[in-house]
């Protein structure tokens, strides 16, 4: 017979079939023994510490810090793509004028 789970407050869980799914499972397995440690009073001085760090008013700045230079980097990417499709858009207009006016579907490059 196989082993047997002794904590039973969650049923048992397939291992995740991608590696980031399985870190995700591994990191809530670490988060649910810390918290168990620290509901007994059994948890080391770092793993106190750790909660204690996560909880500050400058771990909670650094963590919005980052949110907004997450969110200015996706505008400049969209910012760019958008520049890109404007250009696309003249050029594309330019050779329809250029037909237009009887010179072909000739390319304009600079």
């Amino acid at each position: 017979m196989g082993a047997r789970r002794i904590d039973k407050s969650r049923p048992d869980r397939r291992p995740a079939t991608t590696v980031s799914g399985r870190e995700n499972q591994l990191i809530n397995d670490a988060i649910d023994l810390a918290a168990k440690q620290l509901k007994e009073k059994t948890a080391s001085a770092q793993v106190i510490s750790h909660y204690l760090k996560l909880g500050s008013t400058r771990e909670q700045l650094e963590q919005d810090r980052l949110r907004h230079e997450n969110e200015l980097l996706q505008a400049r990417v969209e910012q760019l793509a958008s520049a890109k499709r404007v250009e696309e858009l003249y050029e594309a207009a330019l050779n329809a004028m250029r037909t237009y006016a009887g010179h072909g579907e000739e390319t304009f490059n600079d």
